[in-house]
């Protein structure tokens, strides 16, 4: 946890910005994996953490601006629950470390919210992404599944906060990213002809929990990195594969790194390798030196499948005039996805509130293929941290579809690509904050390019 002022304070400005009514946080549940006393690893909700900073089951809170009352509702440990679980600070010292001195048991919520109801006030609450808080709704509010979904002025004013990070919101995330930087020259020293997939993923969750981190998400490891978010860990490395690693490390305090790197199985890479991984280096280079305040995301996706346009072009892939390739979306081909997205306490940072409210200010998305994927689009402002991830693929299910409906024929060489349909994927990423002048990378730098990337190998 932070300091108590840090919870204080952002609870303050919260109240400020939605003005009066009254606002609900749903606090995560354990769920059971196979029965109910083995469960997932457990994972409070992020904006709980944000504003009060708790990590435990069976909490939740409401902040009642028009009576001024912070409350957490939930339940001391039983003699049973200390016997299995061990002794911790009461509920009372929890919160009183985020600044809440009104605690209820935790079946005094309903009856709290139905009288605010019958008042005829006005009750917030965030989108719900997990099968409780849908239940919880029901039974607190009677909003039935798919009715009100959620409070639009709750999400805007949370987004407002949570997409511009503090100094010390910043400092966590730096330290997620250089244990995340650990995790892949692990997986870039373990990978050789003959390992499994899998034995890389346990070099990469070994440098995690040896951090007391754990994962900001699942990892991608596989020599198959056509195939976006593969989570499959069972093939044999071979001469001459290409391997993908996304992962990320998740510190204690819930703030997460996510990069990911492409490293050939031998020594170096082969000649076509080499080209393609090039490409995709220049893509990553030319989109961090455009990071600065003011330019829109989207811009700065524009000039990365440009520049792949260019490179594919040099190798006989594509042709025609770049512009029309980018308008069209023909270069989605072998960019089907965006360049990046917010980070901070989730690795994808307020996904579960909607990409248009985070990644798009309020603004509709593109539905065109490849830039419908785009996460991020809106103008960079300080204190705004996300992901540069762009990347070039062959997906020969993809490739054989547009090429029967010849498809931007105008613009992409099939019969060369048909030679690159056992290429698989390149994917760098890093993680970055605007800065008031610029931009500056989390973490350190892992090796990137050609000859860095060789180097380490050797």
């Amino acid at each position: 946890m932070f300091s108590k002022e840090t919870y204080v304070n952002r609870r303050a400005a919260l109240k400020k910005a939605l003005g009066s009514g009254l606002l609900l946080f749903i606090g995560n549940d354990e769920a059971g994996c196979n029965y109910a006393d083995n469960t997932y690893p457990y994972r409070q909700d992020s904006t709980f953490l944000y504003f009060f900073g708790q990590p435990y089951a069976g909490l939740s809170a409401v902040i009642d601006i028009d009576d001024d009352r912070e409350i957490i509702f939930g339940d001391e440990l039983t003699i049973d629950d200390i016997i299995w679980m061990g002794i911790q600070p009461t509920l009372r010292e929890k919160s009183s470390s985020a600044g809440i001195s009104e605690l209820m048991p935790s079946s005094a919520i309903a009856d709290y919210l139905k009288k605010a109801q019958q008042k005829g006030r006005t009750i917030h609450y965030l989108p719900a992404y997990r099968p409780e808080h849908t239940l919880k709704l029901w039974n607190w509010l009677n909003v039935r599944p798919g009715e009100k979904p959620f409070s639009v002025d709750f999400v805007k004013a949370v987004v407002n906060m949570r997409n511009y990070k503090t100094e010390e919101e910043i400092a966590e995330i730096e330290k997620a990213c250089l244990v995340t930087a650990d995790m892949h020259l692990a997986a870039m020293r373990a990978i050789h002809p003959g390992i499994r997939e899998y034995e890389v993923v346990a070099a990469i969750t070994s440098v995690a929990g040896s951090n007391n981190c754990g994962l900001s998400f699942p990892i991608i490891a596989t020599i198959n990195g056509q195939t976006l978010h593969n989570h499959y860990h069972g093939n044999m490395v071979k001469s001459g594969d290409l391997f993908l690693v996304d992962a990320g490390a998740e510190t204690e305090t819930g703030y997460a790194g996510d990069m990911s790197s492409t490293t050939p199985s031998d020594r170096r890479f082969t000649a076509r390798q080499r080209d393609i991984y090039r490409i995709q280096t220049a893509m990553h280079d030319a989109s961090v030196a455009a990071l600065r305040p003011g330019i829109t995301f989207e811009e700065i996706y524009d000039i990365s499948a440009k520049v792949m346009i260019e490179g594919l072009k040099s190798l006989g892939l594509m042709h025609g005039d770049t512009e029309s390739a980018l308008i069209t979306g023909a270069y989605a081909l072998f960019y089907p996805h965006g360049l990046g997205h917010m980070m901070g306490l989730d690795v994808h940072d307020m996904e579960n509130f909607g990409e248009v409210y985070v990644g798009y200010d309020g603004r509709s998305k593109s539905k065109q293929f490849g830039r419908a994927s785009l996460r991020l689009a809106r103008k960079l402002e300080p204190g705004f941290v996300h992901t540069i991830e762009p990347g070039v693929y062959f997906i020969p299910e993809l490739i054989d579809q547009w090429k029967s409906a010849k498809k931007f024929a105008d613009f992409i060489n099939y019969d060369k690509v048909e030679t690159y349909k056992d290429f698989g994927g390149v994917r760098n990423e890093e993680d970055y904050l605007i800065t008031e002048t610029g931009s500056r990378l989390l973490g350190i730098r892992i090796p990137r390019t050609v000859e860095e990337v060789e180097d380490f190998r050797h």
